[in-house]
């Protein structure tokens, strides 16, 4: 049985025909370890589903924060002209971009989007010039991490603000990824 296992193991990796999520240690009496590899940017588990939306809201917000949720959506599909689309398990994102690695592989990613992590909501984008970071001083309550943008309640933030900085951290997206539009 382990002989036959190696055998086509052995013809699956020669053909190239394993995932790239595979990764196969050939031991040496054959290629009988099997594991999942560390994933790489091209191999990102964060890509478009074709999961509901509704789903994930009815799943994840509480009752006061579902108009939040909607009025959210709303402001991010007028800024970015885009339908929201969930990315993984938990991220509803809106546009696409690609942009290249140093390796010379490509990655996608949305181009902003959010999430519902507990009491807060999460957007994400960047925030890392001058102008974003005096509309950061501007918005009211919230937490700024690399590219997550923390707040609990839409009403505690200044919604023009936020339409803005989403604005600018789309146009910075687009700048440094000019061939990214997709």
């Amino acid at each position: 049985m382990a002989a036959a296992r190696d055998r086509s193991l052995h013809r699956d990796v020669a053909a190239g025909s394993l995932p790239s999520s595979v990764l196969v240690v050939r031991a040496r009496m054959g290629y009988h370890c099997v594991a999942p590899s560390p994933l790489t940017m091209a191999d990102a588990k964060t890509k478009p589903t074709a999961a509901s939306i509704d789903d994930y809201l009815d799943a994840r917000a509480k009752a006061e924060q579902r108009p939040d949720a909607k009025k959210l959506m709303a402001l991010l599909r007028r800024v970015t002209g885009a339908k929201p689309v969930m990315w993984g398990p938990s991220i509803v994102g809106y546009g696409l971009y690609r942009y290249k690695l140093a390796s010379g592989k490509f990655g996608e990613s949305c181009v902003t989007g959010f999430a519902i992590r507990g009491r807060d909501f999460v957007v994400y984008l960047m925030a890392d010039d001058a102008a974003q970071r005096a509309l950061l001083k501007r918005l009211g309550p919230h937490k700024m991490g690399k590219s997550c943008l923390y707040f609990r309640r839409l009403a505690d933030i200044d919604l023009e603000v936020l339409e803005q900085l989403v604005a600018g951290s789309i146009a910075g997206v687009y700048r440094r990824h000019p061939q990214g539009e997709a």
